[in-house]
């Protein structure tokens, strides 16, 4: 318990110590930090529909509207909670949302990495995800605090032999971000392996867990696509329509290679370096024989940001959930920090100068959707 209070500790500094970068700067560009935190980008259209329900669509260049059901409802709903049971507005109750779901997440990374290589190692894999390029977005109105949560936990749980609790954690990470379905994933390989392992004699728990896990995303998918009046495509038309698709990489490829040709704004090659690092750290992963769960959800959160297209500087906001790709990073810096202190040090405050100077640059200066 300790441990993971430090753990939780640290990484609460480490985004403290990042949103007043951020605010300084807005300041200084004549900026109001908390509304950018609150009201940028997608916080503003879960905002929207914890208002007003959904029904709200925007026009679009493509052939279609934007439609507020691309969104999961369960951060609105939680937004809606919040704001009956405080005298908060929307912005704010969304901060106190993804702040607190961060702590949540920020906890439940330390007991994953603690079960699997022990409390140190723990503590910097929390402290490696709070100082993330992109772990900006942990202290903005979004989803990734929340998903990553019950993602966490439902890991845990997995690890643990807890299949109804990692059922019923998959399930609502399946109704907060279209790419929650790679919690059900883990937990349906894994209970998978488990019945493969014992020639099915396993208990009823497993089983239940396991038919929980989808049910969440599953549900929410098909309630769209009755409202569409396509009960199994009309989800993926409201997606296409805002330029989201799985083509195996198409699509990005075809981005990044006008990109090398014509140039780009700095966050597209940021994004491109930061999806090749987590490629890398997948293999990482793979040669030290990670827990099959761990693999399954980091591996189809890496497969969703190189397969889908559209938003290429939103991959690596799609890749924070992936938590366990840290884990090979996570065991060289605390062997690291054993034989060489001060090694360990300028790395870690290089990571934190990198992520606050980048997080401030990305909300505040370069005008491009998180």
């Amino acid at each position: 318990m300790r441990a993971s209070g430090v753990a939780v500790g640290l990484f609460l500094g480490a985004r403290l110590i990042g949103a007043a970068v951020l605010a300084l700067l807005a300041h200084a560009d004549g900026k109001h930090p908390l509304t950018l935190l609150s009201r940028s980008w997608d916080s503003v259209w879960y905002l929207g529909i914890a208002a007003h329900g959904y029904g709200h669509d925007l026009p679009s260049h493509d052939p279609g509207p934007h439609s507020d059901l691309a969104f999961f409802p369960l951060y609105p709903a939680l937004l809606r909670a919040v704001t009956a049971l405080a005298p908060l507005d929307g912005g704010l109750a969304g901060l106190l949302l993804s702040w607190t779901a961060a702590a949540v997440a920020a906890a439940g990374i330390h007991a994953v990495g603690s079960r699997l290589h022990g409390r140190a190692t723990g503590i910097a894999l929390v402290l490696l995800w709070g100082l993330l390029p992109h772990s900006v977005v942990l202290s903005m109105a979004y989803t990734e605090p929340v998903l990553t949560a019950f993602a966490a936990w439902s890991l845990y749980a997995v690890l643990a032999g807890n299949w109804l609790w990692a059922g019923a954690l998959a399930a609502l990470a399946g109704l907060a971000r279209p790419n929650g379905f790679t919690v059900a994933a883990a937990v349906l390989a894994a209970a998978g392996a488990e019945v493969w392992r014992r020639r099915g004699k396993v208990s009823h728990r497993l089983w239940t867990g396991a038919a929980l896990a989808p049910l969440g995303w599953a549900a929410y998918v098909l309630w769209v696509g009755r409202r569409k009046g396509d009960l199994l495509g009309g989800y993926f038309e409201v997606q296409r329509l805002w330029g989201s698709r799985f083509d195996f990489g198409r699509g990005s490829l075809e981005f990044v290679r006008a990109m090398l040709l014509h140039g780009g704004r700095f966050v597209f090659p940021m994004a491109l370096v930061l999806v090749v690092a987590g490629t890398v750290l997948y293999a990482l992963l793979l040669v030290d024989r990670a827990p099959l769960p761990l693999l399954v959800h980091s591996g189809t959160l890496l497969l969703i940001a190189l397969g889908g297209s559209g938003f290429f500087e939103s991959k690596p906001r799609f890749l924070l959930p992936a938590f366990p790709l840290l884990l090979p990073l996570a065991r060289g810096l605390v062997r690291t920090a054993r034989a060489r202190p001060w090694h360990a040090t300028v790395l870690v405050t290089s990571l934190a100068g990198l992520s606050y100077l980048y997080g401030a640059y990305l909300v505040v200066y370069a005008q491009t959707p998180l």
